[in-house]
């Protein structure tokens, strides 16, 4: 699971082969009190969260919308 980029204890990265069938672009994120996925097309919103209180979800979403362009060349 290739690490998309770290930041304040979150791990964003993705999974290289997910899904069948393929799943929309997206990355997952985890920290030690939880685990969600972001959807990254059309715009960046939670799929689904556990553990993250809703203020770490828009910060998280603001974190992924802020280096949008470096995720999508990597994921």
């Amino acid at each position: 699971m290739p690490v998309v980029l770290r930041y304040k204890g979150f791990r964003l990265f993705f999974y290289s082969n997910e899904g069948s069938p393929r799943e929309p672009v997206h990355v997952h994120v985890r920290a030690a009190d939880g685990e969600a996925k972001l959807w990254l097309e059309p715009q960046i919103r939670v799929a689904v969260s556990y553990g993250f209180d809703a203020g770490t979800l828009r910060e998280l979403v603001d974190v992924a919308q802020n280096h949008r362009e470096m995720i999508d060349g990597v994921a």
